[in-house]
């Protein structure tokens, strides 16, 4: 095959690549915490026909040489982890990050996971729960009774319960921060 099109290929195979993600990006445009992801691409070694500074003949130098290039290839994907837009869902148990930082979620295996989508729900035993039933570390227990459920800015959950006149503190979510800003 000519080499033209090999080369036309890599950048085929890099933008069919970086089709896939930005379809996945949209697919998960209203999926709660999630991060988008972008296409890191490089270019693969080039070819050097000429060197610079060769001689062109016995008494001429090149100035430039001739290099070619190979093409393109894909490097990997980056999750981008900007915060996105809030949206107030009026259930007391949704939460929202204000800048980085992951809640923990403690898996069947008993390892922690990290995630930042803030849907949480209460189960039968009164734990908060993810979607799928993992309950947040730490432990966040809510009272059957409870009318009135709140997490201040530090974290701190308070509820009211019938017959006390102050809320009470049940706990405080910490989120884990990692030095390349994800898990």
């Amino acid at each position: 095959m000519h080499a033209a099109l090999w080369v036309s290929k890599t950048g085929l195979a890099a933008q069919d690549t970086q089709m896939q993600v930005i379809a996945n990006n949209l697919a998960n445009v209203n999926t709660a915490g999630f991060k988008q992801d972008r296409v890191v691409f490089e270019d693969l070694f080039y070819q050097t026909k000429k060197q610079p500074g060769a001689m062109a003949d016995q008494q001429n130098e090149l100035p430039g040489g001739l290099q070619l290039g190979n093409g393109v290839r894909v490097a990997g994907t980056q999750k981008l982890m900007r915060t996105g837009a809030y949206e107030n869902t009026q259930q007391a148990t949704d939460m929202a990050i204000m800048g980085g930082g992951f809640f923990q979620i403690e898996m069947p295996d008993g390892s922690t996971a990290y995630t930042r989508n803030g849907q949480f729900h209460r189960n039968s035993e009164g734990m908060l729960v993810t979607a799928s039933g993992l309950p947040m570390v730490p432990n966040i227990e809510i009272p059957e009774n409870a009318t009135n459920f709140s997490v201040g800015k530090d974290g701190i959950v308070n509820v009211t319960v019938p017959g006390d006149t102050q809320p009470q503190q049940l706990g405080q979510i910490s989120l884990v921060n990692f030095a390349n800003g994800r898990p």
